[in-house]
């Protein structure tokens, strides 16, 4: 079981490729907090992740409330703000500028991405894309709080210069339009944050905590393997610790200490976060889906679901329904 890619697609993670911007010094651009616009952007969503990719020259990033988070992007490079955070890119280092909302739409009579050719002054030029990650994060969403809330990609690894020539090759179809462009754009983007994530587990300290520490763990991740392979099982501590070889106690103290939460509350939250998905299938009853996850009984399902979301699944569901059908 490879437990990044299942949380991957348990959160339904989707991209979106916005705008090719090509820009000349001096220039800013600032983008606002996603929550103003992600119901413009990427509605059937709760949550969006922003994200930039340098395909020529290069810029510098930074947190709008954050000048010290900045950071140099070159050819190749991509920043990521997994939470959503207000942002600016720019050529010169802590400029401002306002963000124009007008720009955020999802255009229904042509494809994305929008072509913004002449941005700035008549200075050194540079290229870059800017796009949009889709996911749930309730019930459960733990690679959201396992990033940091600026991530620089840099392109040092094998990989990396891949996407960007594949992203680069995409544009040019999209100036000559083929069917499937958005697509190849948004698949690419969901693989730049795949490798950025993978970038970001092999650069972290060997004492580093977290859920993404958890999955290089030799027993930990062992543990999460499991749980995910088969999470309606009737796991223990006990059961666990027996799997990966480790006593009771020293396993319950290992994953608490690495994790942060006690295995049994984690195999809790993935198996909401499994049943979640599983209610927003045609067909599929909120008993059903309880007992699919490894739920008793449905009345046990509502109270951990209510007690997580902050609403019963029923309501849940009906408000998922609304926003899909908007």
């Amino acid at each position: 079981m490879d437990v990044l890619s299942d949380v991957l697609r348990a959160v339904r993670l989707t991209g979106a490729v916005y705008f090719d911007v090509r820009a000349r010094e001096p220039w800013t651009a600032e983008t606002p907090p996603v929550t103003s616009i992600c119901a413009e952007v990427m509605p059937e969503f709760e949550h969006v992740i922003s994200f930039h990719i340098v395909l020529d020259g290069g810029c510098w990033a930074q947190l709008g409330d954050d000048p010290k988070s900045a950071v140099q992007l070159a050819a190749g490079d991509a920043v990521i703000f997994p939470r959503g955070d207000s942002h600016v890119l720019g050529s010169q280092r802590g400029v401002r500028s306002e963000p124009d909302y007008s720009m955020y739409y999802r255009p229904n009579d042509r494809p994305l991405p929008f072509v913004f050719k002449e941005l700035g002054g008549k200075g050194a030029a540079s290229r870059f894309i800017c796009g949009y990650l889709g996911c749930d994060a309730r019930p459960f969403n733990p690679v959201l709080d396992a990033l940091p809330r600026l991530l620089h990609v840099r392109a040092r690894q094998e990989g990396e210069n891949l996407t960007r020539d594949l992203m680069r090759m995409a544009l040019l179809e999209n100036e000559h339009p083929r069917a499937g462009g958005e697509t190849i754009l948004s698949k690419l983007s969901e693989l730049m944050f795949l490798q950025a994530i993978r970038q970001y587990i092999d650069g972290l300290p060997k004492e580093s905590k977290g859920w993404l520490s958890g999955l290089r763990d030799r027993h930990v991740g062992m543990a999460l393997r499991l749980m995910h392979g088969r999470p309606a099982e009737r796991w223990t501590i006990d059961s666990l610790a027996r799997e990966v070889g480790l006593s009771r106690s020293a396993f319950a103290e290992r994953f608490t200490e690495l994790m942060s939460v006690p295995p049994m509350q984690y195999l809790g939250n993935w198996r909401l976060q499994l049943a979640a998905q599983l209610l927003e299938r045609n067909g599929t009853s909120i008993a059903q889906a309880a007992a699919e996850v490894g739920y008793e009984s449905e009345a046990a399902f509502n109270r951990a679901f209510k007690k997580q979301v902050g609403i019963p699944p029923g309501s849940w569901r009906r408000s998922r329904m609304s926003a899909s059908d908007a």
